[in-house]
Formats: structure tokens, sequence, C-alpha cells
């Protein structure tokens, strides 16, 4: 058990938890007199991820003589199942109590006028029961979504759901709508005009902008054709989100409807982010933000599911966009930098392990941790999981980067003895397919244990 505090080294430089609004990714736009004008871009071809298969790292449910079968309901929502009486152990009648207490505290913190976000973190770090809403309104608050004043939730939800119906309404149209929508808004009068019955009738001009064929920048038909691509990557990916959960997988109309949904997020995203565009592996950072929202017991929460899931993505990616851009890689901010703040963290935490990774079998982090950085660990973990991690992640105070390090590094220091005793073939294996046996609630008191004091490190033994 490890003891004393671990330290953080510091970052180059601080950055904000999570960006403000609908979060500083959505360029792009600027609101005038009400209405959103969008301003010409250049789109560049997006970056991809390394591709991972469906399955490939033991998402699918087990069989009926496996112990972690879980049941659905009608719309593939997870059902919480009241545990058998019979098999009652200490352990889990203590959980039990445990749960109540937190749903008591937490139902009990929502329902202030005034909530105390350092109390809601509090509890929220230590886990979220499922059910009631708890978690979506939770996840909301914590990410600045919902302010800490009750009375202005409703206002501020209404605001942000217009803004992005406004968005979606203004970017997401097809060319051919946009420009009979111009010509169906031309004066009755001018149009008589144009088309006098007492003389030759008018053909409506196209501009060359107009034309489908248009190659110019300032063309709707340019820019719409340019998201093809983006579009038939989105739906391969959506396909293969959580297979194994028909919340997200199959034909079924709901599961159908929810790919829809975030396909829109998506390309929203992409037309107001070029830079950015959309990259393979975002579709599971917004997995478990439109499952938990989409669940909300509040059935108008659930009605918006979508615009509130758009606007809390880009928050949640606001803490490590740059992650995403290739060409920050070398940056301060860049992945690579991330990746050698890990190395440094395990390196003070515990240089025996250190030393075995990095020169006796030289597992750099780059062959594992790169993907459980850019992916907020979403494909490690089982999704009932990665909710409880996400719990903690969004509940530090010093932001989501902050804790996702320190959950890496506990990670490794938490499979020490095996990684010890391994080489390159098996350490590598170990890490990239992150074993499903370790207790996760000691994985994460691990690393709540490593301090964010980011002067300097330090770890007793």
């Amino acid at each position: 058990m490890l003891k004393g505090k671990l330290k953080l080294p510091a970052p180059d430089k601080v950055r904000r938890v999570f960006p403000d609004r609908l979060g500083s990714l959505v360029a792009g736009f600027e609101e005038k007199d009400n209405e959103i004008e969008a301003v010409e871009f250049e789109l560049d071809s997006g970056e991809e991820l390394e591709p991972i298969q469906p399955g490939e790292l033991g998402f699918h449910r087990k069989s009926d003589d496996g112990d972690e079968a879980k049941a659905y309901d009608d719309n593939g929502q997870i059902i919480r199942q009241r545990p058998n009486r019979d098999t009652v152990t200490p352990v889990s009648v203590l959980k039990s109590i445990s749960d109540e207490e937190k749903r008591s505290d937490l139902e009990y913190e929502l329902s202030q006028r005034e909530i105390n976000l350092e109390k809601l973190q509090r509890i929220a770090s230590t886990g979220i029961p499922d059910g009631g809403g708890l978690r979506a309104t939770a996840w909301k608050l914590l990410l600045g979504y919902l302010p800490s004043s009750h009375d202005l939730w409703d206002k501020q939800l209404k605001e942000n759901r217009q803004k992005y119906a406004n968005l979606k309404k203004d970017l997401l149209r097809n060319p051919s709508e946009q420009m009979w929508k111009e010509y169906e808004e031309l004066s009755s009068t001018k149009r008589n005009e144009e088309n006098d019955v007492d003389g030759p009738l008018k053909r409506r001009q196209i501009s060359h902008e107009d034309h489908p064929l248009s190659l110019g920048k300032a063309s709707l038909w340019s820019q719409y054709f340019q998201h093809t691509e983006i579009v038939e990557q989105i739906d391969r990916d959506l396909q293969r989100t959580h297979p194994d959960l028909p919340f997200f997988s199959g034909e079924s109309s709901f599961s159908c409807k929810n790919r829809e949904a975030m396909k829109s997020i998506f390309l929203l995203f992409a037309k107001l982010n070029p830079e950015i565009r959309y990259v393979q592996g975002m579709n599971e950072v917004l997995a478990p933000i439109y499952y938990v929202f989409s669940t909300d017991s509040d059935k108008q929460n659930a009605a918006n599911v979508e615009a509130d899931s758009f606007s809390c993505f880009v928050r949640i990616l606001g803490d490590s966009v740059d992650h995403f851009c290739q060409q920050f890689d070398n940056s301060s901010s860049g992945i690579l930098a991330t990746l050698s703040r890990l190395s440094d963290l395990l390196e003070v935490n515990d240089e025996q392990l250190w030393r075995h990774l990095e020169f006796t079998t030289k597992v750099k982090p780059q062959f594992y941790a790169f993907r459980w950085i850019t992916l907020l660990l979403t494909q490690e973990f089982k999704f009932e999981s990665i909710l409880r991690i996400w719990d903690t992640l969004l509940s530090n105070p010093f932001g989501v980067q902050d804790m996702l390090l320190r959950i890496c590094c506990a990670m490794l220091l938490c499979v020490k003895s095996k990684l010890l005793s391994g080489d390159f073939v098996a350490n590598l294996k170990l890490l990239q397919h992150y074993p499903d046996d370790v207790n996760l609630e000691y994985l994460l008191q691990v690393a709540k244990d490593i301090s964010p004091d980011t002067s300097y490190y330090c770890l007793s033994l």
C-alpha cells in the first residue's frame, strides 16, 4: 500500500481546466445581432489514430458462464439489478450502504440553490451512483456547462441549446436547401417583377459559387463535398463504437438515432474547427457523455441530449485538443510532451520500474500510453468502469489531464510485479491490453494519492 504523497512535475504552463461557453474550440463563427456568421476556412485532411478493431480490448459481454453478463432494456440501456439477497456478502452490504449515502449526499447537494462545487467534487470523485440522473447533472456541473447557481440552470440550458440549434441550422444545411431558402426569402413583389406575365420569363441567375462544380473556397458546394470523406470516416467509427452495447450498435431505430445524433455533433465540430476536423477516436470520447446524458431521468434533458453532449464534448476536449493536432506534437502542449511528463512522473514515483521499462525492456510510453491519453482511457476498461473513472477525472479541481496522468501512472504501479518479470513482448502486450482483474477502486485511490503539488516529486513507501 502506498503511503505519503506522490508529486506531479510542474507543467510548462498553467492551462485552463475547461473552456468557457460552448468552448474556445468552437471557432469560425461570430454572433452578431443574434445571427451566426460562418467564417470562410480551408479544410485540410484529418489525422487518424491507429485503427482499433471492435472487441480487441475485451469489451464484448462475456457469455453465460462468465461473471460480467449485463441486462439491457429495449433501448439498450444498462439495467440496475438488485443484488441477490441470498448471496449478499458483508462487502456488498457495505457497498450498498456507501452507495445510498453517496446518493443521499448528492441529491441533497444538487437540490441546493447554490451548488458547493468543492463538495460536489469530493463526493463525485468517489463514484456517482447509477440512476436518477445524478451523474448527468453532476458531470454538467463539473464541466462548467451548468452554473453553480441553481436558479440560472433553465436560462443557461435554454440559451446553449438554442445556440446549438442555430449552428446546426446554419452550418449543416445542404447547399441546395440553403439556396432554395434564399430564393423563398425574396419578396413576392420582386419575384413578380422578374417573372412578369406580360414579358419573357426570366430564369434565376446562378453565381459561380452556387454551382455544384465550383472549386472555389467560398463555394458552399465545394465545402459540402469536402466533408464527404469525413462523413464516411465518422460512419465507420460509429459502427464500431462499443459493439457490445445495444445502445450504440445494431440496426434498431434507437441505436440508429443515437449514431445520427453523434454524427451531427462531429460534423458540426469539424466545420467549426477546420484545423482539427474529425479525428478517429473522438467517437470513443463522446460515447460516455452521450450515453450518460441520454439516460437522464429528466425527460426534457434527455430530449436535448445532442445539444448538451456537443457543448460538453467541446469542453472536455479543451483540456487536450493539442493531442489531436499533429502539427503540435513537438510543442509543450502536444502529445509527446504529455508522454514525457508521464515518464518523468513514473521515474520519480518508482525509479526501479521506470528503469526496467525505459532501458531494460525499452517499452516507451509512446507504445502504450498514446491511446490511454488521447482517448481518455475509454478503450482500456469496460464501459461501466469508464463511467466510474470519468467521475474521478471530471472531479479533479486541477483539470482532466492532471488526473489522467496520475491514473496512467497508477496503472503502471498496480501491475509492477508483472512488468518487472516481463520482457519487451510481454510488457507491451500487458499494457496494450490492460488486465481487467485490477481492483479499480484501489487503482483510483493510488492515483488520488499522487499529489497535485507541482513543485516537486516525493514518494514515501
